[in-house]
């Protein structure tokens, strides 16, 4: 994600900081230090950067847990409204699932527990108290993580009850019929959300912006890998493109670029075999920076992710998901170029399938 800071890294996965969560520490410090000075913007600073790093502790538990069932996750990004942690996919098994949605809160439940032994006693009044500098660090703390665990399970999709709901409808329903009812739930909690906003807290408006819109995300995703099932590479790929060889200049590209309504063109050597890829923004940088003749070899992007025709279109999903690749170059088994995936494809493809079911491609 853009304007985000890299922080540390943990096995696989980097932890990331968004720029806007250190604009959210500035304003509490000031709000803080303008009604007590600074001692209380100190202890306000450090009180939200500890729920933050409870926060990332939440996540972890859901990476940890996902990777015991052969998922990774690349990047967990705090922003101002939580962490998030950027999972490519999550386990097809609705109990494998339910584990992972669990195991966050559970890291809090866990948190929790340590710190209320530490402090000794219980008090439930402090629960109410999360904002009081007057109650102890520790005791303030315990009641935050008592808050991130019910706000978590509340059953709205996208969040971790929401999960847990979904992967117990799957168990009767189905995972996408599973999808579509806890999205449908997440989304109206956002409503609800974004109204009580209108009241008071602004921030409640954008956390339900968010909901929202990761509750739509969600229930395409699902469709999207529904409409997949049983389909390979070759049902899907764009057969109809143009590829530029590698021994042609930048004139050449842009006349193809001019030619046609292609945006991402494939290098292929003189045997056709893919080796590069050339998108329309190269084209237009390299025409600041070099003249007619210059080879496209020296601002191609190599080498180009492939993916053979015969591949099950289900398994190719998670590359196009990613933020580097926009195209995949299709090939047969002696290596040829004989298409590319792109997302644009797979969007056509899941509109057709949403509207008709039992069709059939042929191309396969």
């Amino acid at each position: 994600m853009s304007w985000s800071l890299t922080i540390g890294r943990f096995g696989a996965t980097t932890l990331r900081v968004h720029l806007t969560f250190f604009l959210l520490l500035a304003w509490i410090g000031v709000s803080a230090w303008l009604k007590g000075g600074a001692p209380a913007a100190r202890d306000s600073v450090l009180f939200i950067a500890l729920i933050f790093g409870c926060v990332v502790l939440h996540e972890f538990g859901h990476i940890l847990m996902a990777r015991r069932f052969g998922i990774e996750t690349p990047e967990v990004i705090l922003l101002p409204i939580g962490g998030v942690a950027l999972m490519p996919r999550m386990p097809e098994k609705p109990a494998q699932e339910l584990a992972v949605a669990v195991a966050g809160p559970m890291v809090n439940v866990v948190i929790a527990f340590l710190l209320f032994l530490v402090l000794g006693a219980i008090h439930p009044d402090n629960l109410a108290r999360i904002d009081d500098p007057r109650v102890s660090l520790l005791a303030r703390l315990a009641a935050a993580n008592v808050f991130l665990v019910l706000f978590n399970m509340i059953p709205a999709f996208p969040m971790d009850g929401g999960r847990v709901l979904r992967a117990l409808l799957a168990m009767k329903l189905g995972g996408v019929r599973a999808t579509q009812v806890a999205a449908s739930i997440g989304q109206a909690f956002a409503f609800a959300l974004g109204f009580l906003g209108l009241f008071g807290n602004p921030l409640l408006i954008f956390i339900a912006i968010f909901v929202y819109m990761a509750a739509a995300g969600e229930a395409q995703m699902t469709a999207f890998d529904e409409a997949a099932h049983g389909l390979s590479v070759a049902d899907a790929m764009e057969t109809r493109f143009n590829a530029i060889p590698v021994e042609a200049n930048l004139a050449a590209a842009i006349e193809t670029l001019l030619a046609t309504a292609q945006h991402e063109f494939p290098v292929v050597d003189a045997f056709g075999k893919p080796i590069g890829l050339i998108v329309r923004e190269d084209m237009l940088s390299a025409l600041k920076n070099y003249d007619r003749e210059a080879p496209i070899a020296t601002f191609m992007r190599a080498p180009i992710e492939t993916v053979r025709n015969s591949t099950p279109l289900k398994a190719v999903l998670d590359r196009l998901r990613g933020p580097r690749a926009a195209v995949l170059a299709v090939t047969d088994p002696n290596g040829l170029l004989v298409g590319l995936l792109t997302r644009q494809n797979l969007a056509e493809m899941m509109i057709i399938k949403s509207m008709r079911p039992d069709w059939r491609f042929g191309r396969g």
